[in-house]
């Protein structure tokens, strides 16, 4: 197989890349800031259960939490694998994501003095107006470098959905270099990692240039 056909075939496989590393994006950014304020809630039960789930999200690893969303139903309650893997695949991911993007939340929140509460309280402002006018848009600034690591995590951690038999990029490069017995494959998979974190890395910089109004 030459070099330009592999490449024409794993490309194939990019789209599916892409839509677990958008949609899981979609989905666990807004869902990390639920937990967030989940985790947070004055109600010590609903605090105590949200910190729970995150240690055990955060503590055992992904591709177990694959398989256990995407074969779990089955060996439990002996409903049919999903056909469309893509389906399980995003909502393991997201979850996992949710979690460490939650972590990245509170810590930027409590970050925020309490003088900025204080001083909303004075002007008039309700809780949710000084969260969304005041604190968040400080706290995103502060913690997009932390979400730039996890966005870039997330484009290489996209090659473990070939623990389900999910054909995205890696999983295709895998069967070739199988096939023809040729490291290429994994060389050119690489290649394609390495653009793409690329292109992340240059888009969250332009975002957090723009926020540097805040400085």
């Amino acid at each position: 197989m030459s070099l330009l056909t592999m490449i024409i075939k794993m490309s194939e496989g990019l789209s599916r890349t892409c839509a677990i590393f958008f949609l899981t994006l979609i989905f666990s950014l807004p869902l990390g800031m639920v937990v967030t304020l989940l985790r947070r809630s004055k109600n010590k039960i609903i605090s105590s259960i949200t910190r729970a789930v995150i240690s055990v999200i955060r503590g055992t690893p992904l591709m177990l939490q694959l398989l256990a969303i995407t074969y779990g139903p089955y060996y439990l309650v002996g409903l049919t694998v999903s056909r469309n893997k893509l389906v399980p695949v995003v909502v393991a991911f997201s979850i996992n994501y949710a979690a460490y993007f939650a972590e990245i939340y509170r810590g930027g929140i409590d970050s925020i003095s309490k003088g900025q509460y204080e001083a909303a309280d004075v002007l008039g402002y309700t809780k949710t107006q000084t969260f969304l006018r005041i604190i968040l848009p400080q706290v995103i600034k502060r913690v997009l470098p932390s979400i730039t690591n996890e966005v870039v995590t997330l484009v290489k951690d996209t090659s473990l959905a070939f623990t389900v038999s999910y054909q995205e990029m890696f999983t295709i490069g895998k069967e070739i270099a199988n096939s023809q017995t040729s490291f290429t494959p994994f060389l050119v998979a690489g290649v394609f990692y390495f653009v793409f974190n690329a292109l992340v890395d240059f888009v969250m910089g332009k975002i957090e240039k723009k926020l540097n109004y805040y400085h």
